[in-house]
């Protein structure tokens, strides 16, 4: 049977968890520290579990109550909808949505067609992230991702949408051509100055190129400067410190203008595929569905 209990405290604890400090949280619901400390405290006693680790100058949330601010977001987040779906018409988008983007890709190409569905349907509420690790949606319960490359296999939970594959170049500015010459074969790479991505164990990505039979091959080259970001990358680029190997969808524009160039066009290759992932259980939701369609359609234009 159901206990209201289960409720008690779950807006407080959330508020802590956001704000970072009882204080935050009792601005936040117009109550008393005092009365936030309780609260906590009963909840904690009541889960036998401890959500926050204290210290005189620091809260932060533990194990459990990094999993437990997760699902209490979830079901603060599903009520929210059920109160607002008694005001409006229910096939009005409305309520929070989870979204998580590639880092760059998502600035450059996705969030325009989110916050522009946002406009049109203000009961909308997008909870955009960034990220370039691959993200579960199962596991972190979120609705929708964008992905670039990931695993093959997905969980039977998610539905998918391929949006197209990369393509990836290799470029640099005028001023570094002109200073350093154009390379003409894959070996004349070896004494240019080479952008690489840098990942934060320190290592570096390797780079593809197009084979000799068709399919592609990858090969380590010595890094002159490492980035570990895509627009970090085409900014050193675009600086005159090298030759980066860059998706179109980042540098298509500054090839257009000029001010960066293509290279070695004959070893440009394709990189990873980009999907649309969501989760199935959530498809028919207005909320979902209407964000799903505006991504769909503007990352395939």
């Amino acid at each position: 049977m159901f206990s209201s209990e289960r409720l008690k405290g779950l807006d407080v604890f959330v508020s802590v968890a956001e704000t970072g400090s009882f204080t935050g949280a009792a601005e936040r619901l117009n109550l008393t520290r005092s009365a936030i400390s309780k609260a906590i405290a009963r909840l904690e006693s009541r889960l036998d579990t401890r959500l926050f680790t204290r210290t005189t100058r620091t809260l932060s949330l533990t194990d459990a109550g990094v999993r437990f601010y997760r699902t209490c977001t979830h079901v603060l987040g599903e009520l929210e909808e059920a109160e607002l779906s008694l005001h409006a018409h229910s096939t009005e988008p409305m309520g929070r949505v989870r979204i998580d983007l590639p880092a760059a890709y998502g600035r450059l190409h996705a969030l325009g067609a989110i916050l522009r569905c946002a406009r049109e349907h203000g009961l909308l509420q997008p909870h955009i992230s960034f990220s370039d690790r691959y993200v579960d949606p199962v596991e972190e319960d979120i609705d929708i991702v964008v992905r670039i490359g990931g695993p093959d296999l997905l969980s039977q939970a998610l539905g998918r949408r391929y949006l197209g594959t990369e393509r990836l170049v290799f470029c640099a500015s005028p001023d570094y051509l002109l200073r350093q010459g154009v390379p003409r074969t894959e070996q004349d790479l070896q004494h240019h100055h080479c952008v690489m991505y840098g990942r934060a164990d320190g290592s570096v990505n390797p780079w593809w190129f197009a084979g000799a039979h068709g399919g592609r091959e990858r090969r380590m080259l010595p890094a002159h400067i490492a980035i570990g970001d895509g627009e970090g990358q085409a900014a050193a680029v675009l600086a005159g410190h090298g030759i980066a190997q860059l998706p179109t969808w980042l540098v298509q524009d500054a090839l257009a203008q000029g001010t960066l160039v293509q290279v070695l066009a004959h070893l440009a290759t394709d990189g990873s595929p980009i999907h649309l992932l969501w989760l199935k259980r959530r498809q028919s939701q207005a909320k979902v569905s209407v964000l799903l369609d505006a991504l769909g359609a503007a990352l395939t234009a």
